[in-house]
C-alpha cells in the first residue's frame, strides 16, 4: 500500500482553522489518523463525511470548548491531514471503520457524544454498536446506516458524477452541497488536503462503497449493527436538514428502531443543505450543548 501525505504547508493559514495537529497510529505504524481538538469535559466527537474533513468543525470545535465541553474532530483516512492510501482498492468500509476503532481504542474516549453527518454516520454509528458502553448519547444529521435496500435517484447521480468526473472537484462539491455562499477562501480550504488528483483516491471511493444493494460490502456488518442500535436506549437525536434531497426522510428509521429517541426533541434544521455544519453551525452548536446538558 503507497500512503501519500499532504504537506504540512498545504493547510498554513486555512480561515478559522489555526488548530495544533493530533496524530494516532491506526496501522501499525503505517497509517495516521489526524484530529483536532479543544476544552476540557467528556468528549464531544465530531465526524465529518465525503468528501469533506474536519475543517467542517472549524467553528464548533473552540465554540463547544467554550460551553465547557472537550470537542474532538478526527480527518477519516483519505481526508485532511490524516494519511492517504493511493489507490481506491485500498479503501473498503470495513477498513474504515477499523481504522476509526483503533482511534477510538487508542485515544480512549469515554462518555462520548457522537455528532455525526454523511460517512460520518456510516462509520460513526458502526463504532456506537461496536463499543456502546464509550458513548453516553448520539446526535444524526443528515447521514444513515444503509442495508442494502436501494438508493435514491440523487444519490445516483452524485455516485455516477464522483466515479466518472475526470477531477474531483471537491471545494466545488461543499459549496454544491451548501445553501449559504461559501467564500473563495472556504472552498480553497476544503481542495488544501488534495495537491493534486493522486490524494483523492479515498474520497472517490466512498460513493461506491455505500451498501445500497444486497450485494455491496459490509451489508452483513450494518444489519448486526442495527440490531445492537435497536437496544441503544441512550439519549438519541435526529436533526437532520430541510434542504437536502440525497438523505430527506432519512430520520423516519432512527425514529422507528431506536429506543433512544423517543422523547427526545428531534429537530429539522430549516435552511441546510447537505452540508448543514457550514449553513447553520450556530444553531447546531446550541443544540448539541443544550442536548449534552439536558441529557446529563
Amino acid at each position: 500500500m503507497k500512503i501519500l501525505r499532504t504537506p504540512d504547508a498545504r493547510f498554513d493559514a486555512l480561515p478559522d482553522y489555526a488548530f495544533a495537529p493530533h496524530y494516532t497510529d491506526a496501522a501499525n505504524g503505517t497509517l495516521r489518523i489526524h484530529h483536532i481538538e479543544a476544552g476540557n469535559g467528556d468528549p464531544v466527537l465530531l465526524l465529518h463525511g465525503e468528501p469533506s474533513w474536519s475543517f467542517l468543525y472549524r467553528k464548533f470545535v473552540p465554540a463547544l470548548a467554550a460551553k465547557g465541553h472537550r470537542a474532538i474532530a478526527p480527518d477519516l483516512i483519505g481526508f485532511g491531514r490524516s494519511d492517504k492510501p493511493s489507490e481506491q482498492d485500498d479503501y473498503t468500509y470495513e477498513r474504515h471503520v477499523a481504522w476509526m476503532s483503533a482511534w477510538l481504542t487508542k485515544n480512549d474516549p469515554r462518555g462520548i457524544t457522537l455528532f455525526c453527518q454523511d460517512w460520518g454516520g456510516l462509520i460513526g454509528l458502526r463504532l456506537v454498536a461496536a463499543f456502546p458502553d464509550r458513548f453516553a448519547r448520539v446526535v444524526v444529521a443528515n447521514t444513515g446506516l444503509p442495508v442494502g435496500t436501494g438508493l435514491t435517484p440523487a444519490f445516483e447521480a452524485w455516485r455516477n458524477f464522483s466515479q466518472t468526473v475526470p477531477m474531483l472537484p471537491v471545494g466545488n462539491i461543499l459549496q454544491g452541497g451548501t445553501v449559504r455562499e461559501l467564500t473563495g477562501a472556504e472552498v480553497a480550504a476544503y481542495d488544501a488536503p488534495y495537491p493534486d488528483e493522486t490524494y483523492k483516491a479515498g474520497a472517490r471511493r466512498f460513493p461506491a462503497l455505500v451498501p445500497v444493494t444486497p450485494e455491496h460490502g459490509s451489508v452483513a456488518e450494518n444489519k448486526a449493527a442495527w440490531t445492537v442500535l435497536e437496544k441503544f436506549d441512550k439519549p438519541f437525536l435526529c436533526a437532520f436538514s430541510d434542504s437536502d434531497p440525497v438523505t430527506k426522510g432519512g430520520e423516519r428509521v432512527f425514529l422507528e428502531r431506536v429506543p433512544g429517541t423517543k422523547g427526545q426533541k428531534h429537530r429539522a434544521i430549516a435552511g441546510g443543505g447537505h452540508f448543514l455544519q457550514e449553513d447553520k453551525p450556530d444553531e447546531l452548536i446550541t443544540l448539541l450543548d443544550g442536548f449534552i446538558k439536558g441529557t446529563l
